[in-house]
């Protein structure tokens, strides 16, 4: 077996692997009013497909599918191997309601009975 493969070939082969990638992934940055699909996320960030978006800096909100998860910060973007690599410094998980100023009990009443 040999280690030469032309160049269409091999970029064929990486453009599948991309497409496989975003096809598995639901997860997704909205930057303003783009949309890039995430190839990888691990703690610290994540990687984008370099063909779709030169740099990224700034808010972001990460969403899997309709669901909003994160609201991050991206300091740091750089191309590695056809990637675009993004290192988070925060990545805040999305609340459903408003911040409490307490910490609530597991044990607190959810409501009260007016009186009568």
């Amino acid at each position: 077996m040999t280690d030469y493969l032309p160049d269409e070939v091999r970029a064929g082969l990486e453009e599948a692997r991309k497409r496989e990638m975003r096809r598995r992934s639901r997860l997704c940055v909205h930057a303003d009013d783009d949309v890039y699909p995430i190839l990888r996320f691990w703690d610290t960030g994540f990687a984008l497909d370099a063909d779709q978006v030169e740099h990224l800096r700034g808010l972001v909100d990460i969403y899997d599918g309709p669901r909003h998860l994160y609201q991050s910060l991206i300091v740091a973007s750089g191309v590695e191997g056809g990637e675009l690599i993004c290192t988070m410094k925060r990545s805040t998980e999305a609340r459903e309601g408003p911040a409490l100023d307490y910490a609530r009990d597991d044990d607190a009443p959810k409501g009260y009975l007016p009186r009568t």
